[in-house]
């Protein structure tokens, strides 16, 4: 059997906003599973435990990797068909219990036994182990020290893996549950929570998840070690909360995958965080676990990178809209960026920005459903003819109309406009402009205060019109036929009456975006999905009217020839299509 080396990224499903769409999340129904630390013995808890491993779901599991071995040659990205060097993520419900992290441990190794060799998991914190040390943090500003529901989950995550008290996974985890706690009591004397200690204290969760994990590939069989992202030459600057990798992190990664990491070992690394140049913790800000395991890819090089959640990949448009969107089976990085901008739940665009740099490609994979090919998100578009590629939308939406004569033939006008909007500290979504005005967006996760104060600063040298309760539709599809797009989009809006407030088409040229009102969107978003992906237009696209209408023409003239006797059949041919 030949060998694929690869890096896996278990992803946290974040809770699905109204915003967010890419992913179908599958219901599960799942069973408390006790483990065994060997996988033989003759003690009737052992043989008890182990027969605990071939549930239900263990057995549907492993009938689903019978299948793909079956299935090589009929679908593509099931099993390498060369040696494939790669990274795997896995983000915090992945990873949120001792039931899911022995599942992903051994969908890992199924996956070695497939042909592919993960050079590194990147693993998010436990469940939502995140949001419980930030509450701690507040708690022990108002002089409370707990991080019982902390050290409960992993304690018994331990004890369900059988890791005996004088194991050194048992006792690194408490160590840093310890120093957590002891943070903590600082905080609470204190009274301060700065963000460089704020990094620190979330940094817990992840130092812990991985060496738990590592210790369960190794109970099963897969050689693994756990490291701290800056052990494996994660560096960042000092920007705490939102840090930025170090231009020099790429030979860093390389060193210490040369130098301290046998090719032969997983090496099991913290995503989110890692060291600034003094070597204090650091955060890399939203999407940080992804950028981890895209460095780490383009870094190595590596042949992919494999994001694992619990949906089968990236939709066509937010599934609570439209129950049957489809799965894409390629997207472009650019197309990818895009769709994450506008609210889908892909990576995020930063995270993409190291596997775009050498066009490592992004594979968006199922650990419920291995079997499933995904998503792979790589510099070229899909091979797949088809008009749109995705329909996203964010929601919650103010748009601002900016009007004024002194706009009209003057020169740094709209330096002026969005100096105000630098000066309050708002970014804009979409905007287009006139000679007179200007219109643009604000998201709503923008400071309400300071939009308040945008508008009262505008109005010294402008008419400003604000409306809220808009949404932003917007479509991903291939700029050369934009045309078509804009012709099929306004037949269906003008039918079903639905007013567009503005519309741009991004400087990528992979996005067009109509605002419209909140109240039509979803309305909006059933019928265009209806007209590109269904074929079932509520009205005909452009290329298929014009041929009706050629059709007519062509029957008017042929019976104008048969009325006068005066019309030649070349001028009947003339007007076919």
């Amino acid at each position: 059997m030949r060998f694929s080396t690869c890096v896996f990224v278990l992803l946290s499903v974040a809770t699905v906003t109204s915003s967010t769409f890419a992913f179908v999340p599958l219901s599960q129904q799942r069973r408390s599973t006790s483990f065994s630390t060997t996988t033989s013995s003759s003690s009737p808890s052992s043989s008890s435990s182990s027969a605990l491993f071939l549930s239900e779901e263990i057995k549907e599991y492993r009938k689903g990797l019978s299948q793909i071995h079956k299935n090589l040659d009929e679908v593509g990205g099931a099993a390498p068909k060369k040696r494939t060097d790669c990274v795997f993520k896995f983000g915090g419900s992945s990873l949120a219990n001792a039931e899911r992290i022995n599942h992903v441990a051994h969908l890992i190794k199924d996956q070695i036994e497939l042909g592919y060799r993960p050079r590194a998991v990147v693993c998010s914190a436990m469940g939502k182990t995140t949001n419980n040390l930030l509450s701690a943090g507040e708690f022990a500003l108002e002089g409370r020290v707990c991080v019982d529901a902390i050290r409960t989950l992993h304690v018994n995550t331990m004890d369900e893996f059988q890791f005996d008290a004088k194991d050194h996974t048992r006792q690194d985890v408490n160590a840093l549950l310890d120093e957590c706690e002891q943070m903590l009591t600082g905080v609470r004397m204190i009274q301060e929570l700065s963000p460089k200690s704020l990094d620190q204290l979330v940094s817990y969760g992840e130092r812990c998840s991985v060496r738990i994990m590592a210790a369960r590939l190794n109970q099963i069989g897969v050689p693994a070690q756990a490291f701290d992202a800056w052990d494996v030459g994660i560096q960042t600057d000092s920007s705490f909360g939102d840090a930025k990798l170090l231009p020099d992190h790429e030979s860093a990664v390389q060193k210490a995958f040369d130098n301290r990491i046998d090719p032969n070992t997983v090496a099991v690394v913290t995503g989110f965080i890692g060291h600034d140049p003094n070597g204090k913790i650091t955060t890399l800000g939203r999407g940080g676990s992804d950028l981890t395991a895209t460095a780490l890819g383009a870094a190595l090089r590596l042949d992919e990178i494999q994001v694992w959640k619990d949906v089968d990949g990236i939709l066509s448009t937010d599934p609570r809209v439209v129950p049957h969107a489809v799965a894409l089976d390629q997207v472009s990085f650019e197309e990818a960026s895009e769709l994450a901008y506008f609210g889908a739940q892909v990576l995020h665009p930063i995270a993409m920005q190291p596997a775009m740099k050498y066009n490592v490609p992004v594979r968006v994979k199922n650990s419920y459903n291995p079997s499933a090919v995904g998503t792979i998100i790589q510099q070229e578009k899909s091979s797949q003819d088809r008009l749109v590629t995705a329909i996203t939308y964010k929601k919650g939406i103010t748009v601002l109309d900016i009007s004024s004569t002194q706009m009209l033939g003057a020169y740094g006008f709209l330096s002026r406009v969005f100096g105000e909007f630098e000066k309050h500290k708002l970014s804009v979504d979409v905007l287009a402009s006139s000679e007179v005005s200007v219109s643009l967006t604000l998201d709503k996760k923008q400071d309400v205060s300071e939009i308040n104060a945008l508008i009262t600063d505008l109005q010294d040298c402008a008419t400003v019109t604000r409306k809220d309760n808009m949404s932003i539709l917007t479509l991903i599809s291939d700029v050369n036929r934009s045309s078509e797009v804009l012709a099929t989009v306004f037949r269906v809006f003008t039918q079903q009456q639905i007013k567009v407030e503005m519309m741009s088409q991004g400087a990528s040229k992979v996005n067009i975006s109509f605002i419209v009102r909140s109240d039509n969107l979803e309305h909006a978003i059933t019928e265009l999905h209806s007209c590109f992906f269904d074929n079932k237009c509520s009205v005909e696209p452009m290329e298929v009217t014009n041929k009706v209408l050629l059709e007519e023409e062509k029957e008017a003239v042929a019976a104008t020839a048969a009325t006068d006797g005066n019309t030649t059949s070349e001028e009947v041919e003339a007007v076919a299509p």
